[in-house]
Order: structure tokens, then C-alpha cells, then sequence
């Protein structure tokens, strides 16, 4: 391969002159060209931040770091715009149902499929509300089951918990199940799920939720980046465009921050299953619901 000296010699120009040259026109054919790329993938993935944008930008073989997207993201007007989401309660921990202890907090994981995480939201509809209820793996936080529909009853949450159990078969002992202390979670139908599994049960604190905050966290992107926006006709319709984003976007496509900004698919096709020893069941519950 010639070096510089030696094309400027078989070109007949200087050195100097090539130089004040590329000063001229490579560095701003280099930023045009990186706006450019910028401006793809902010419009593709209208709520990614400048990290996400930066990181997406050097998985594509761009050498930019997050400080300079952010400037010309800046200048180009292209900082998203994020909104705080309205939330109305889906948790009733008013029940007569067994509470159990947070098994989750202080947690060291190491794989997945040691600790799922479970929560329920709302989604507007057109003239009607309904519930989307997850389970997602704490470690790699792909979404591993899901269920929705316009009521609030233990079995929706039981049909994702289903749904996660078909997709991971975890084995006997390995797993810690940790959700809110609703009724849906806490009602026997539900443990009795979770006993027949041999998945541990854990449940977070009075009024805290950083307890759950993965599965919130989930919530909140799905709402911002998915849910807000769109007018889905009915239960039907928001399944079809919510499904395809969990599966599709979020599981395969999005870059977590908390992932070293990867994709969790991609995250767990690099991190196998690994065992966890856990404590013995603190508590047995063998009711069933009504």
C-alpha cells in the first residue's frame, strides 16, 4: 500500500498542498456523513438517547463518542423529548392473601433465569382500557411472557407466568419470583403456580418501588416508546403492536444501557444459564382463589 508521500509524488502535488486540501473538505465530508448516519438512527428509534445513539452508532463502524453525538444531535435538533407518564393504579395489596418476604433485595445475580420480575400496567384504548402483565428476566431484562387483556384478574397474570415458564422451563429450585403484593400475585392460584414449579416467591416492601424497579423500568419504555401516541381499536389491535414491540424491538432490537448496550436477546445468546443456590421457601401458602 503507497503511502501519502509517495501519491503525492506519482500525483505531482506536495505534501503540503494534499494536506491543506483534506484540511478543506475530508473533515467536513466525514461530519456530513456522520449527521447523516445520526439523523437514520434517531428517526428509526425516535426515544433513544445520545448514548443509545452513540452506541448503535459504533456497532454500524462509526468512531464517535457520546459527547460529539450529543453535540450535533444538539445543533440538528434532534434531542428527544421525554414525557412523564400518567399511571393509574393496577396493584389492590389490600387482600387477606399471604404476603412473603423480598427475597430480591441485595441479590448478587450472575445468569439468567435466577431472579424473573413481574409487574401489570395499563394501555388506552380507544374507548376502553386494558392490562398488560409481564414477567421479565432480571438479569438480561428480556421480556420472557406476557398477557393482556381488559380485566384484572388472576388470570392475567397467571397466563404471562405461563407463558415464561413454556419459554424457559427453569429447573426445580433455581428461580426467585419477585412482584408487587397485588391480589393477582398474591392469590393462591398463583402461588400454586409457582409451587408446582418450584420457583421461590419473593415480594417487595410497603410503599417501595425500587424494589420492582426493572419491571417499572420496562413499563416505562414500553409506555414511551411503544403505548404513547397510538389509538389501538381494541384489545385485539394493541396485542398485535405490542407484541411485535416486545419481541421484536425491545428483545431483539433495543440497546440497554444496564447490557453494556445490547440488545437482552443478544445479551443471554453471550451469557448462559447459570445456577443459583437459594434459600429454602420461608413460607408456604395453600389457598386458592375464590
Amino acid at each position: 500500500m503507497l503511502g501519502i508521500e509517495e501519491l503525492c509524488r506519482l500525483a505531482g502535488v506536495s505534501r503540503a498542498g494534499y494536506y491543506r486540501q483534506w484540511q478543506a473538505s475530508a473533515p467536513r465530508q466525514e461530519q456530513t456523513a456522520l449527521r447523516d448516519a445520526i439523523q437514520k438512527v434517531a428517526l428509526a428509534h425516535r426515544y433513544y438517547g445520545y448514548r443509545r445513539i452513540a452506541a448503535q452508532l459504533w456497532r454500524d463502524g462509526w468512531c464517535a463518542n457520546h459527547k460529539r453525538v450529543l453535540r450535533l444531535m444538539r445543533q440538528d435538533n434532534l434531542l428527544c423529548l421525554r414525557k412523564r407518564a400518567f399511571v393509574p393504579a393496577t396493584t389492590d395489596s389490600r387482600h387477606g392473601w399471604s404476603v412473603v418476604p423480598n427475597l430480591a433485595r441485595g441479590l448478587t445475580l450472575t445468569g439468567i433465569d435466577q431472579l424473573w420480575v413481574a409487574d401489570i400496567t395499563y394501555v388506552h384504548l380507544q374507548e376502553a382500557f386494558a392490562y398488560l402483565a409481564i414477567v421479565l428476566d432480571a438479569h438480561s431484562r428480556r421480556v420472557i411472557g406476557w398477557a393482556l387483556d381488559t380485566h384484572l384478574q388472576a388470570s392475567l397474570a397467571t397466563a404471562a407466568l405461563k407463558m415464561a415458564i413454556a419459554l424457559r422451563k427453569p429447573p426445580p429450585g433455581s428461580l426467585i419470583h419477585h412482584s408487587d403484593r397485588g391480589v393477582q400475585y398474591a392469590c393462591g392460584d398463583y402461588t400454586a403456580l409457582l409451587r408446582a414449579h418450584d420457583i421461590q416467591a419473593s415480594m417487595s416492601r410497603v410503599g417501595n418501588p425500587y424494589d420492582n424497579a426493572k419491571a417499572e423500568s420496562f413499563m416505562k419504555t414500553l409506555k414511551q416508546e411503544e403505548v404513547d401516541g397510538r389509538a389501538y381499536r381494541n384489545v385485539a389491535d394493541a396485542r398485535s403492536h405490542i407484541g411485535s414491540f416486545i419481541d421484536e424491538v425491545y428483545n431483539r432490537q433495543r440497546l440497554h444501557s444496564a447490557l453494556d448496550y445490547r440488545p437482552p436477546q443478544e445479551y443471554e445468546d453471550l451469557n448462559p444459564r447459570q445456577p443459583l443456590a437459594i434459600p429454602p421457601a420461608l413460607s408456604s401458602i395453600n389457598q386458592s382463589c375464590p
